[in-house]
């Protein structure tokens, strides 16, 4: 009985101990969050107040927010006005603006897509078209940040855009009127290859509509023939909401399965996902697509797919992003976005690659993590702390130098803005790919496109180091012929390259004689990986077999 009492206050002492040390630790965090609170305030008004030039007291507190948010991960971010209307789009899937997205190309601020449908399509905007001013502002790639809070606004306001076309001597001016714009997510939704029974859905983000897209898809094509297969195209996709991608996952995986969980500080904060529904697709053979530029949601989606055994993950290794973030409000129209947890998929894994924890002298205790292995359903071995290794890994890189080249210097996008103003009246179908190939190597030409190869690099290189020694005139006289003989094959460069070329070509065509959809048709013809897809699908057994334990 002694010892039973000795026992039972020894561990009221230890709950006792553990209580107070607990109220304690809480107790510090309080105090050190005043305390600085109240040096970051001195700090910034001594500063506004008294430095030797005036300060804008606002672009100094959002400096000192970024400067703050910077020691953390990247996905962690102050919102302010300018961009508050993103997060909208994300989240409702709307915006008010006049239909156009635009984008830096060749040093302008350029239209490269669109919308059917709205202001800007019914005006007269084009594909092509430079943005030289919005209303009163003139327009130039360092106030690119600016540009969409200039253009977007209230549904019913009206907004001026000036801009230069390609085929006109003189700027354009068109007054738009905003309308509430209804972002499409769902960019290819169709039997494809036009006479199979396969389905290739091609989804460019997760907004709040995408679900719901997939989903009327689906529906509407079912009515027309039977679906045998489903080719979901992830490539390029950067996410986006987290339940939304819960949702796309409903369409294919059987209800009550585990989608993903998500986990804060601590355990207790586990939440977890399952389908909610019985699936649309739940039988049909599935491939889903993904690549570098596959990231958050689209992993989470991939990530449920490949861990229940669903499809094959087809292309290659994935951004690697397992951190869900939570938006809050803060007032004046600005908002947080902050990092609140990890995501795992079904078999328990984070895909998350880099570890911004580590090395941090602002995270007090790092939760590190290493790759590790796990199991599918079937028992298929997959790794965590990488993103999402395929199960099929398929390259589709361009691997020319030269076509890289030409396409990063926008001359294929510009080649195809002079081709169709010059042939509107023609139908893509009738344009001779020889004849295209000819017209674009003269456009080359006109524009002095000068491409300097691998190998002539290395020469400029080992020029630089001879420049440093003695009697090197004439490794010099030689190194400059070398170059002169292999600048002089560009045109037998570009006739190696004339099939990738002219696919490019139609490709860029396509998007301004019939839109988007045609434009993905066009590129779906040469696009390696979908090819694989296609052939993987048709093949049972090949099927089967990757989906099945492997020792």
């Amino acid at each position: 009985m002694k010892k039973q009492r000795i026992v039972l206050l020894a561990s009221l002492s230890l709950i006792v101990l553990l209580t107070f040390g607990f109220v304690i630790s809480k107790s510090d965090i309080y105090f050190e969050i005043s305390k600085n609170l109240e040096l970051f305030g001195k700090v910034y008004k001594e500063i506004s107040f008294n430095y030797v030039d005036e300060v804008d007291p606002k672009e100094f507190m959002r400096a000192g927010i970024k400067g703050m948010l910077n020691k953390l991960d990247p996905y962690t971010v102050f919102i302010d006005e300018k961009n508050q209307g993103d997060i909208d789009v994300l989240t409702n899937g709307k915006y008010g603006g006049v239909g156009i997205s635009i984008g830096v190309l060749n040093d302008k601020v350029t239209v490269l897509e669109v919308l059917d449908g709205y202001s800007a399509q019914k005006q007269g905007v084009r594909v092509g078209d430079v943005i030289v001013k919005i209303n009163e502002t003139n327009v130039n790639p360092n106030i690119i940040d600016d540009i969409s809070f200039l253009v977007k606004g209230e549904p019913g306001t009206d907004v001026k855009l000036r801009v230069l076309r390609t085929s006109e001597q003189d700027t354009l001016t068109f007054n738009l009127v905003r309308e509430e714009v209804i972002v499409k997510t769902l960019l290819f939704a169709d039997f494809y290859p036009e006479n199979s029974g396969n389905v290739y859905l091609k989804l460019s983000n997760f907004s709040r509509s995408a679900s719901d897209e997939i989903r009327n898809a689906l529906r509407k094509l079912r009515n027309k023939k039977e679906i045998k297969s489903i080719v979901l195209d992830l490539r390029g996709n950067p996410g986006g909401l987290l339940d939304v991608a819960v949702d796309v996952c409903d369409k294919f995986l059987k209800k009550d399965l585990l989608i993903v969980s998500t986990r804060g500080r601590s355990y207790e904060n586990e939440k977890k996902y399952f389908a909610r529904e019985e699936p649309l697709a739940g039988n049909e053979k599935l491939v889903v697509l993904i690549n570098g530029g596959s990231a958050s949601a689209s992993e989470i989606v991939a990530g449920a797919i490949q861990d229940h055994d669903r499809g094959i993950v087809l292309g290659t290794q994935s951004f690697g992003k397992g951190l869900v973030q939570t938006i809050t409000p803060l007032g004046f129209n600005t908002s947080l976005k902050i990092t609140t947890a990890r995501y795992y998929t079904p078999s328990g894994r984070c895909i998350q690659k880099v570890d911004y924890s580590k090395d941090n002298n602002v995270i007090s205790y790092p939760d590190s993590f290493k790759s590790a292995s796990f199991a599918t359903d079937n028992k298929r071995i997959v790794y965590s702390a990488g993103g999402i290794t395929p199960d099929s890994t398929v390259q589709d890189e361009v691997e020319s130098e030269l076509l890289k080249d030409i396409l990063a210097k926008g001359l294929v996008f510009n080649f195809a803005d002079k081709f169709y103003y010059e042939n509107q009246n023609t139908s893509l179908k009738k344009i001779n790919d020889d004849k295209l190939f000819l017209e674009f190597k003269k456009f080359l030409l006109s524009s002095n496109y000068r491409y300097q190869s691998l190998a002539e690099k290395k020469l400029d290189e080992i020029s630089k180091l001879l420049d440093k020694k003695e009697n090197s005139d004439n490794i010099d006289a030689t190194i400059k012929k070398l170059k002169e003989q292999i600048s002089s094959t560009l045109d037998l460069d570009l006739d190696a390259n004339k099939q990738d070329l002219i696919g490019e070509l139609r490709v860029e065509l396509a998007h301004r004689f019939s839109g988007i959809e045609a434009g993905i048709r066009e590129q779906l013809k040469f696009d390696k990986q979908f090819t694989t897809a296609i052939n993987l699908l048709s093949n049972n057994k090949v099927y089967s077999n990757l989906l099945k334990y492997r020792l």
